[in-house]
């Protein structure tokens, strides 16, 4: 899914169904796929729980840079809208995001 305003691409949504991914390497996955984001853009997560020690783990690598947004929430299925949205100050410094590729936050 896409918006299209004068010629720039203003959103697009990519789906990551944890649920076929092997349970070791979920993690690494979603991170991985986290910072192949580029600013604007959303990762569609869906999940067979809710994956609170995975929210934590973002708050603290990616801080306010990826916000989280629940779609879904019940026992058995868990939708949740991941967006990047790089901080004022480190789009001006040339940080995350800034030149137009991924988030490519290391958490430091």
């Amino acid at each position: 899914m896409e918006t299209i305003m004068s010629g720039i691409v203003c959103e697009q949504t990519f789906l990551f169904d944890a649920r076929g991914v092997a349970k070791r390497f979920r993690h690494a996955a979603i991170f991985g796929a986290l910072e192949a984001l580029r600013e604007g853009e959303t990762m569609r997560f869906v999940n067979d729980h809710d994956p609170l020690p995975l929210l934590q783990q973002i708050g603290q690598r990616y801080r306010d840079q990826v916000r989280v947004h629940y779609v879904d929430h019940d026992a058995a299925h868990v939708v949740i809208d991941f967006s990047v949205h790089p901080a004022e100050q480190q789009r001006s410094e040339g940080g995350c995001g800034s030149n137009g590729g991924g988030c490519g936050c290391s958490g430091s």
